[in-house]
């Protein structure tokens, strides 16, 4: 099985988040070669706007429609394995469909701080091989209007 990273710096142009959720970085089945689960492992969050003393909320909830915005191709982190299945969006422009009630990560962090969540062995956020069903990341902020930073590594298979 293959690690990847996906990040939002990687593809498009950031969008700056406000009080509602903006989407950074979603992945998804995709139906070609064919439909594969993926495990997300690893989660880094943070802005690179100018600091100030705000609070941002992160999110990571299932979807089961990709949205508007720039393709985003999964680096592997072994330069040996091949292309991933999974599909990546990144700094959307028009959100994904975001299943209700479905959120596996949340925390509230500081505008100043950047976060790393790193799963526990067996406790990765499982996506289903279901067309376009996966997981998005989001952030809101009540006052931070500036744009953000995401990273999302991932286990396929």
């Amino acid at each position: 099985m293959a690690n990847y990273a996906a990040t939002n710096s990687n593809a498009g142009t950031q969008q700056a988040i406000a009080a509602t959720y903006k989407s950074l970085i979603g992945l998804n089945a995709a139906t070609s070669p064919a439909l594969k689960r993926f495990k997300v492992y690893d989660i880094l969050v943070g802005t690179n706007g100018t600091p100030a003393d705000n609070f941002v909320e992160w999110d990571v909830s299932r979807m089961t429609a990709a949205g508007t915005g720039t393709a985003l191709t999964p680096n592997p982190l072994d330069p040996a394995d091949s292309a991933t299945a999974i599909a990546g969006t990144a700094n959307y422009t028009v959100e994904p469909t975001v299943t209700a009630s479905s959120s596996v990560f949340y925390v509230g962090v500081n505008q100043r701080a950047s976060y790393r969540w790193v799963a526990a062995p067996g406790s990765e956020l499982v996506a289903p091989a279901t067309n376009l069903a996966g997981f998005v990341l989001r952030a809101r902020s009540g006052g931070y209007t500036g744009t953000a930073t995401g990273e999302m590594l991932f286990l396929e298979g």
